[in-house]
């Protein structure tokens, strides 16, 4: 059994003037965000053994926050093919994975990150989790999975059960969206 963590990018600033989407920053909401879900992961004991993050800047950021307040010492592995990639390509970059780690991290995009659930998780009605994210999955949301596969190299569709998904308004009611 492997377990796979999905966090998404917190929320960035449409606000800021860059000349590519790649080099968007977290506005102020994001980077409260990202900080709530490290402490939900420091209060949950969770560890990783492997970080794989796209390395656009609101990645970055939402690492830097994250890891501060989880007060973990995160060493993630860059990897460009992570930024905007579909769900096929998410499984190649798992595959290639340090077939030690028992636990990853992969932070990155939608709706990538969110098709890679779908496509792990089975729709058969078990899973009030899955559910959820067909809802919404918003930023810096955390999906905690376990897989049923001994290797990396082993990860497929179906495979897996969705055990946690949280967001950062079910931890802070002030980060929920925005209705006005």
């Amino acid at each position: 059994m492997k377990k796979l963590t999905l966090l998404r990018h917190a929320k960035s600033s449409w606000d800021d003037p860059v000349e590519r989407d790649f080099d968007r920053p977290l506005n102020d909401k994001g980077k409260r965000a990202a900080a709530v879900m490290g402490r939900f992961v420091r209060s949950k004991a969770l560890s990783f053994d492997q970080v794989l993050a796209s390395p656009a800047v609101r990645v970055i950021e939402t690492l830097e926050n994250f890891e501060e307040a989880s007060g973990l010492a995160l060493e993630p592995t860059w990897d460009r093919k992570i930024y905007l990639a579909s769900s096929a390509t998410l499984l190649d970059v798992l595959r290639g994975a340090n077939r030690d780690a028992d636990h990853i991290l992969m932070v990155g995009h939608n709706p990538g990150l969110e098709d890679l659930i779908f496509d792990l998780i089975p729709d058969d009605g078990t899973s009030p989790a899955r559910d959820e994210v067909e809802t919404k999955y918003p930023t810096a949301a955390l999906a905690e999975m376990t897989l049923a596969i001994d290797s990396w190299a082993d990860i497929n569709e179906k495979c897996g059960k969705l055990d946690r998904f949280t967001r950062p308004r079910d931890l802070d009611p002030e980060l929920g969206p925005d209705y006005n």
